[in-house]
């Protein structure tokens, strides 16, 4: 196949561009930066090497000579918005230092709703993924602990929030194609949920919908997988 390395490689040991000819016309960063906007724009299923070399201006087998695969296009997109991560001094508290890794990277998901769809370790070795697994470990010093669990804590933590956030995005995407309005949804759901539980064949669930929790805090869902997660390395005192 055109473009496919005999061997496997690393993107980031390669020059910016092989073979011969002039000073290249495009850098990594420009081309990463070209795919995200594509991929925010239309999804993952929009991004193609064409769509790419096209809005660069570029042949696709031209493009080729700087990405060899699809795949090392993925790798420079999630080390594009890896990048994003905004910096910022640990507190010393590493547990509320996780939290608000796990804050972030959420938002930064949800900026990037292509995103969780490529979380994977193969991507994980990039110039600002290293930089963001330095961080994290440096967010976790306080904790006395073997850095082959933290690396366990970290990976359980992000798992959790692309789980989390992929819910959210397919949830928001059904809704946006209904030809009719959430509210309206729900209400014909809650009708019928109600007509079931209050037949008898469900004495725990309306035993439990009979609880005044009022209604679900998808916020504090989130925060609370994020404590759980935490609990399960070292649980508070």
């Amino acid at each position: 196949m055109a473009g496919r390395a005999a061997v496997p490689e690393v993107i980031w040991a390669r020059p910016e561009r092989t073979g011969r000819g002039p000073k290249p016309a495009y850098t990594r960063a420009d081309i990463a930066a070209t795919a995200v906007r594509i991929a925010d724009e239309g999804g993952l299923d929009a991004l193609s090497m064409r769509h790419v070399a096209a809005a660069l201006g570029c042949g696709t087998m031209s493009l080729y000579n700087y990405v060899p695969r699809k795949e090392d296009l993925y790798e420079l997109m999630v080390d594009a918005v890896s990048g994003e991560h905004e910096p910022w001094e640990p507190s010393g508290d590493w547990r509320a230092d996780l939290l608000r890794v796990g804050r972030d990277t959420r938002a930064l998901m949800k900026r990037h709703p292509w995103l969780p769809r490529l979380m994977s370790p193969v991507y994980g070795f990039s110039p600002n993924a290293l930089r963001y697994l330095e961080h994290c470990l440096t967010c976790l010093d306080p904790l006395d602990m073997k850095y082959g669990m933290k690396f366990q804590l970290i990976a359980m933590l992000n798992g959790v929030v692309t789980t989390y956030v992929a819910n959210e995005l397919a949830t928001a995407e059904r809704t946006r194609s209904l030809p009719w309005s959430e509210d309206d949804e729900n209400a014909v759901r809650i009708a019928y949920l109600g007509r079931q539980v209050a037949s008898g064949a469900y004495p725990r669930l309306a035993e439990a919908f009979m609880e005044d929790s009022g209604p679900i805090d998808l916020e504090a869902v989130f925060e609370t997988a994020l404590e759980k997660v935490l609990d399960g390395f070292a649980p508070r005192g």
